[in-house]
């Protein structure tokens, strides 16, 4: 009888530690699968002008940690942010989509947009794919997409956020989800503030994969330079800030190594549009500012790293826009987007059934890993951020359908050297479109219609059947019934 017992008690013993083993081996292959997933943190800071970081040829603003980023990684020298102004910049690249098949015409939300408009609650962000995928989703900082209960970002894909609900300069307000936690900021403390989130959320889930939107509202205006940064760079305020928030994402980064993480994840910095008029920004060599259609109102910084997996060192002219991020990160974390946008649309209420999300961006995965050195051309529409479309550009050609958004208006006027006030005036007096050639003049002052007409009007006629296309499949604007 003991002898039967003992053995008895073996064996349930021998399969108690069967059972733990296999246990380990199978919470070990779980983790192992989701650390294997990179994680994704999207980087966007605020009015930041394509020659603003050292590495973009700042004479005087020294930004070693994005430089450094650069050269372990990719450097984008024709990345276009999805729109000239806030909203509907932020709108593109959430979405994947032009802004006008958002619903937005005009303006950004609070100036030229209702107070309380928004990004629909039907549109699919790229916060609710990565969701869907099982990525734990966090935002930190500007939000600029509604501030009615059904935009707001812990609604749209987002597991927690802390945000502003509009820019800094329309709010004092501090958010977490429904929640307002801080009723009179400190414009100064806002950037130290986002990255204190964001470094706790990388800390709370560094052994799942996770996808973090941290958008600055640095360098907007008002331009206030943090206590620790005052005075310390030779470009004033402006630098100060622009300095402060480079050291902030250098937080980031060594919060990643501390966690041994930083092999393991995507970054990918870039700005919402060009340089605010007025502020002491700069979009050189392109001219044109926030607002305007000019290079400098969407032609911004973008760098992206993934160590090991995107080849260092480089720089590419290849022509990617902001609605191109949503399928390309999808693509570098294996999620089938369009699987995943199929289920999501996937309306339960006929009455809120309204157009598929039509994804005007595509995949430049492959370009970034390496293993292509450009995609085939493709248009790229330029819409002024008071709504009206006013340009097209196909490789290196550029049609602006109004000759007048060429040389004045908002976010046109800018300070021009002496000997390029001849160029100006001469555009100023032609008639008709204006083509301009990128590869040959980035200032956009040397109009060749007259020498090109034919592709003037291959151009005049995509530009048209391309704003056909964004006006047939939309989605309209969120807007409160009351």
């Amino acid at each position: 009888m003991f002898y039967r017992l003992f053995h008895l008690q073996c064996r349930f013993f021998i399969v108690a530690i069967g059972i733990s083993i296999a246990c380990w081996f199978i919470s070990s292959s779980v983790l192992a699968i989701e650390t294997a997933r990179p994680n994704v943190i999207l980087i966007m800071v605020d009015d930041l002008g394509y020659n603003d970081l050292s590495g973009f040829g700042h004479p005087e603003i020294k930004t070693p940690v994005l430089d450094q980023l650069a050269s372990e990684g990719v450097r984008l020298t024709n990345y276009y942010a999805g729109a000239s102004v806030c909203t509907p910049s932020r709108m593109a690249l959430l979405t994947g989509c032009y802004a006008v098949r958002m619903g937005w015409e005009q303006g950004v939300v609070g100036y030229k947009m209702g107070l309380r408009d928004g990004l629909h609650p039907v549109a699919v962000t790229m916060a609710e794919v990565f969701q869907e995928a099982g990525y734990v989703t966090a935002m930190s900082g500007k939000w600029h997409l509604g501030s009615d209960p059904p935009c707001r970002p812990h609604r749209q894909g987002f597991d927690s956020a802390y945000y502003i609900d509009k820019s800094n300069n329309q709010t004092r307000q501090v958010w977490r989800d429904d929640e307002v936690v801080e009723t009179k900021f400190v414009n100064r403390h806002l950037t130290e503030q986002f990255t204190e989130e964001a470094v706790e959320f990388i800390g709370e889930n560094s052994r799942h994969p996770f996808f973090l939107y941290l958008a600055y509202t640095a360098p907007h205006f008002p331009v206030q330079a943090h206590p620790d940064w005052k005075g310390t760079s030779t470009f004033g305020a402006y630098g100060d800030v622009v300095e402060e928030v480079d050291a902030r994402i250098g937080q980031i980064l060594s919060t990643l190594s501390v966690q041994g993480i930083e092999k393991n994840t995507i970054i990918l910095f870039c700005s919402d549009n060009g340089p605010q008029p007025g502020q002491a920004a700069s979009a050189f060599p392109f001219r044109g500012m926030k607002w305007s259609a000019l290079e400098g109102g969407t032609r911004v910084p973008c760098i992206i790293r993934w160590a090991g997996k995107i080849p260092a060192g480089r720089s590419t002219e290849q022509v990617v826009t902001a609605m191109d991020l949503f399928p390309t990160l999808c693509d570098l974390a294996a999620i089938n987007l369009h699987d995943s946008l199929g289920r999501l649309q996937q309306s339960p209420d006929a009455e809120q059934s309204m157009a598929l999300q039509h994804l005007d961006g595509r995949s430049v995965a492959k370009v970034f890993l390496g293993t292509k050195t450009s995609l085939p051309e493709r248009e790229v529409l330029y819409w002024h951020g008071m709504g009206e479309l006013q340009a097209i550009r196909r490789g290196a050609w550029k049609l602006f359908l109004n000759r007048k958004a060429t040389v004045s208006g908002l976010g046109v006027d800018g300070e021009l050297p002496i000997e390029r006030h001849e160029a100006l005036e001469d555009l100023a007096q032609g008639k008709g479109p204006v083509l301009f050639n990128l590869a040959e003049h980035k200032d956009e002052l040397f109009d060749y219609s007259a020498q090109r007409p034919d592709i003037v009007k291959q151009l005049s006629e995509l530009a048209e059947r391309k704003l056909d296309e964004t006006r047939q499949a939309r989605i309209p604007l969120w807007q409160p019934k009351n």
